[in-house]
């Protein structure tokens, strides 16, 4: 078992990422700016604003974390691009090189399908697609990746996950990225189309997990893999939870596209079986159960004149 520390283990990715490692035997140290109180790990303060960092010993870095605004990636620059290049690129280049006079063996940074280029013509993109990202967001990754890739040697080998949109309620979390579409479905608001592809937490855990297993002297000094599991229109989505809410609620038109679609068959080879659509349907069964709940008991106290909020 390896001594893993993990930046942004409070925000959705680095909870899920932080609760595998913990499961697979690991012993996992928080890095950030305040202790994410996760059960069975441990915490060393860190800030990607941090001029000076000196890493505790270990023996892998998993790099999650990203200053944008809150529930934003592309556009999470929001009126400071400056600021935003800074602490996400100059945080990443100071923690790389950190890790690296610490002597960890083995980096994994979580970038992002926004890398590419031409993402938005049906193109099949593999790790050795075009690069040309059309947000600050995208750039920001990139940046990561070479910031990464210029530590690497036979001393430090290095992953690149390229990652999708990820969907799932995270360990400890009370809301999902998708909480106020669904509520807004069972509102009847009229809602945009979109077209997305997207992968569970548990799954994407499950990758960063399968790369740190790897036999370090056989992988090469620096990877890269896509993360990416189903594409998903919100039309879809939304009858899917509608079924099983048993709600009857207008549903936006279908989205004409085009997308890119990232193509994982490069980890596949490696053994990553995501859970694809029979894991979406999981996760919105229980989605429309707890939402049922949530319906069911407000109708009761309102009924027992408990002032319930309505819903």
């Amino acid at each position: 078992m390896k001594h893993i520390l993990l930046t942004g283990a409070s925000g959705t990715l680095g909870r899920f990422i932080a609760e595998r490692l913990l499961k697979d035997g690991h012993t996992v140290t928080c890095l950030g700016r305040s202790d994410p109180k996760i059960d069975g790990t441990h915490y060393a303060r860190w800030d990607l604003g941090q001029e000076n960092v000196t890493l505790p010993p270990a023996d892998a870095l998993v790099h999650a974390a990203l200053l944008h605004e809150p529930g934003k990636y592309e556009g999470g620059e929001g009126n400071d691009p400056h600021t935003f290049i800074e602490m996400n690129v100059g945080g990443a280049i100071r923690l790389f090189d950190a890790a690296k006079r610490a002597g960890i063996a083995q980096s994994v940074f979580l970038s992002s399908g926004a890398v590419y280029a031409n993402a938005g013509n049906w193109k099949v993109l593999k790790e050795d697609a075009d690069l040309g990202p059309d947000s600050l967001y995208g750039e920001v990754k990139i940046a990561g990746e070479m910031a990464l890739e210029n530590q690497c040697d036979d001393a430090m080998r290095s992953t690149v996950l390229r990652v999708t949109g990820v969907y799932g309620l995270a360990p400890g979390a009370t809301n999902h990225k998708w909480s106020g579409l669904f509520m807004g479905c069972a509102g009847s608001e009229l809602l945009e189309p979109d077209l997305t592809t997207e992968v569970h937490g548990e799954d994407l855990a499950a990758a960063v997990a399968l790369v740190l297993d790897r036999d370090e002297a056989s992988q090469p000094v620096f990877d890269i893999f896509n993360v990416s599991d189903i594409l998903l229109d919100r039309q879809a989505l939304l009858r899917l939870f509608a079924e099983k809410a048993d709600l009857t609620v207008p549903l936006p038109n279908r989205a004409p596209g085009p997308l890119g679609v990232m193509e994982p068959s490069k980890l596949k080879v490696l053994g990553w079986s995501p859970g694809g659509m029979a894991k979406l349907d999981e996760f919105v069964t229980e989605e429309a159960a707890r939402f049922s709940s949530v319906v069911s008991a407000a109708r009761k106290a309102r009924a027992a004149g408990g002032g319930g909020k309505a819903v």
